[in-house]
């Protein structure tokens, strides 16, 4: 194994992003060619690292530790366990497929893939951060390009969206920073380690577990996003290009339940008990919100948006069952569920809007006639997303439902629901869109190509091997779960 291989992963973005900047802005093929090594690097070394993972223990593994601000007691810590681990190949996965989705951009192409890589280290770096310090920098990391890949390569409300989805996470991000404070003072020596938190939470008050339990779940909420902190997601996912929708609803959200999974759960397990319920509460109403919204939606990007508020409530739901090992298993599953079929979603919604520049539900008709690959394969992530039985999607929607009934009995009843309305909405785009003669934007419409069909097909593959054989999963996340139900004490 590669001596660092976190470190690797973190920094090769970075040093690709330094590479690019030094190359002339005229040479797209040679700025396209360095974003690909940057990104498949890591996809490679995550890979390595799943492949060596020791799966039968929920010690963190791959630890590099090193001082860094001794003064302040900051320290430059990084490991894995079963939470961050898929994450991780997620991450790197769905960063190598978007690159190469942007390939179709050509503006300002050498500040696009800069911007690109640094989100990149951000994304991954706070999936490996065992220290506050390091988490909140990688955490604030992420804003940055972020605000510039919206702000500037997005669609005509693009300055509106960044700043919306800017203002929304720096807000939160303040709650995070206080609660991170708090942590640190009330700790003798203070300390911003991760792992030494974890260990002291029985020390902790009831009362002021309660606080910063309350802060952080702020910060986490609007990332998630769960209502009411919602309304940034939207403009973001329908102003930005493709690529970056498929990075922000198949990454950057799965980072607020993963704090909550990593941070909050085992460092307050008092207040995570209380707060089960309202946390249930708040899945449900996201599940059933965010899907009546999706069937009033004309636009197909802002519909595959607001299911993703739908679909990550599911999270929510899964997440509050905080003593059911199955119900924590279904909220990871989802996450990667999520995080594969609607970044498909997002690519094959980029692929017709960048031949028709239009994205209007009614403005189709009769693709199936039209482009039958690309109805097929449009066709199978939608059946992934209703939660079709053989796909990712029926996995972890089923073991949420059942790690939750028997804590929540009459929310989990409310919340299968949802699973009606999505398939109602989706339905609904297939009756539309794919059935029926042509009509409208079909007539200008051509076939899927080849580096179309490069960028969803692994997505594809393991939305289907997830479905049918859910333990290549499951066997990396269960020791690690297991262990953080033991630690809740529910």
């Amino acid at each position: 194994m590669i001596s660092g291989i976190l470190s690797w992963m973190i920094f090769t973005p970075i040093i690709g992003m330094a590479v690019i900047m030094l190359l002339p802005k005229d040479n797209h093929r040679l700025v396209r060619g360095v974003t690909m090594a940057a990104t498949i690097i890591p996809l490679i070394l995550s890979l390595m690292m799943l492949a060596s993972y020791d799966s039968s223990t929920h010690e963190f593994q791959f630890i590099e530790h090193a001082s860094w601000i001794p003064v302040l007691n900051v320290n430059y810590h990084l490991g894995v366990d079963g939470l961050s681990v898929p994450m991780l190949v997620l991450t790197t996965l769905l960063c190598f497929l978007a690159a190469v989705v942007s390939f179709n951009v050509t503006n300002r192409v050498k500040e696009y893939f800069a911007f690109y890589l640094l989100l990149e280290a951000g994304m991954i770096g706070v999936f490996c951060a065992l220290d506050f310090f390091l988490f909140y920098v990688f955490w604030e990391v992420m804003l940055v390009p972020m605000y510039f890949l919206i702000g500037i390569w997005g669609g005509p409300r693009k300055e509106y969206a960044a700043i919306k989805f800017f203002l929304y996470t720096l807000f939160g991000s303040i709650f995070m920073l206080v609660a991170i404070l708090a942590l640190y003072f009330t700790s003798n020596p203070h300390s911003l380690s991760m792992v030494e938190h974890m260990q002291r939470a029985p020390e902790l008050t009831r009362g002021f577990q309660m606080f910063a339990f309350v802060f952080f779940f702020i910060g986490f909420a609007i990332k998630i996003p769960t209502l009411p902190f919602h309304t940034w997601l939207p403009d973001a996912h329908v102003e930005a290009p493709t690529a970056v929708s498929v990075l922000l609803a198949g990454v950057l959200l799965k980072m607020g339940t993963y704090g909550l999974l990593r941070i909050s759960f085992p460092m307050f397990p008092e207040a995570t008990k209380y707060f089960a319920w309202p946390m249930a509460a708040l899945g449900v109403a996201g599940i059933i919100y965010g899907a009546f919204v999706c069937m009033a939606q004309k636009d197909l990007k802002k519909l595959v948006a607001y299911s993703s508020v739908s679909h990550m409530g599911y999270c929510l739901l899964g997440m509050a069952a905080v003593g059911s090992v199955a119900g924590i298993s279904g909220c990871m599953f989802q996450m990667v569920s999520h995080g594969l079929i609607t970044g498909a979603l997002f690519i094959l919604v980029g692929v017709i809007y960048d031949r028709t520049h239009s994205r209007d539900i009614d403005g189709y008709g009769g693709m199936w006639l039209k482009v039958p690959v690309y109805t097929g394969v449009m066709i199978l992530f939608i059946l992934g997303s209703l939660g079709l039985p053989g796909l990712s999607g029926f996995v972890s929607e089923f073991m949420v439902f059942l790690g939750a009934f028997p804590y929540f009995k009459i929310t989990v009843a409310i919340g299968v629901v949802g699973v009606l309305l999505t398939a109602v909405y989706f339905l609904r785009i297939i009756q539309k869109m794919f059935l029926g003669n042509i009509a409208g934007h079909t007539t200008e419409l051509t076939e899927i190509n080849a580096r179309e069909l490069f960028t969803v097909i692994p997505l594809g593959i393991l939305m289907i091997a997830l479905g049918v054989y859910p333990s290549l999963l499951s066997n990396y996340i269960k020791a690690t779960i297991e262990n953080l139900v033991r630690v809740i004490g529910a």
